[in-house]
């Protein structure tokens, strides 16, 4: 690996950007690919191997390839110390995901009921100034107060995180969405909102539904089942 090669790959990791290396199988050659904005057919083929998480061979072209990913760490960010977020967090760390909770609520956001997790007790938009999301950031809001979720709502649709889900009935996020579109998001952002939060598995208890947000968190993380 040239210099410069380990130089750029060691100033996305301290960025904490996703990067893949393309190493030509014939000539050696290492082209360094950013897999969220590259629309080359090796970009594609980067953009998959970093969605998938998985280093290996590729054809593209008529010319072998190997791609190396180099992916920043999963997070999850969940807005509300809620019941639900008490499963959810051991699931998701088993996952892969570092976790930080944001609530206000200091009765909630303890770490009595949340050992070993990052808390924050800033309002959701004053900590996600602080430590934004980036691509391969989740959040979850489950604190059921639009004084606590629409801010931290905002701010996550103007950032690049992959999942945002939100707990509530169907006119629950009919009003949210009311709230939102009143800021200024058009359509296009408000699909990015998965709710109802989490995949339709009949969940009920909260262990439940922290299954199906995670299900769904990885669903739009990896993508659709392929044959």
């Amino acid at each position: 690996m040239k210099p410069e090669t380990l130089a750029a790959l060691n100033s996305a990791r301290r960025d904490g950007r996703a990067i893949v290396r393309a190493t030509d199988l014939a000539t050696g050659e290492d082209v360094l690919v950013d897999p969220h904005t590259d629309t080359s057919a090796l970009g594609l083929a980067a953009a998959g191997a970093a969605r998938a998480d998985t280093s290996g061979p590729a054809q593209i072209e008529g010319r072998s390839w190997f791609l190396s990913v180099y992916n920043p760490p999963l997070e999850l960010v969940i807005v509300g110390a809620a019941h639900i977020a008490q499963p959810l967090v051991p699931m998701a760390r088993e996952a892969g995901y570092g976790i930080r909770i944001i609530d206000p609520r200091t009765a909630f956001a303890s770490e009595a009921r949340f050992p070993g997790v990052a808390l924050s007790h800033d309002w959701p938009d004053e900590a996600l100034k602080k430590a934004p999301l980036g691509p391969r950031s989740a959040i979850v809001f489950l604190s059921h107060d639009p004084k606590i979720d629409d801010p931290g709502l905002i701010a996550a649709l103007r950032s690049s995180c992959f999942y945002i889900g939100t707990l509530g009935s169907k006119k629950t996020q009919a009003a949210r969405n009311a709230r939102i579109k009143a800021e200024g998001f058009d359509d296009a952002a408000l699909a990015r909102i998965h709710g109802p939060v989490g995949l339709d598995i009949g969940a009920r208890s909260p262990a439940e539904i922290a299954i199906s947000i995670l299900a769904e968190m990885t669903l739009t993380l990896r993508g659709a089942k392929r044959a």
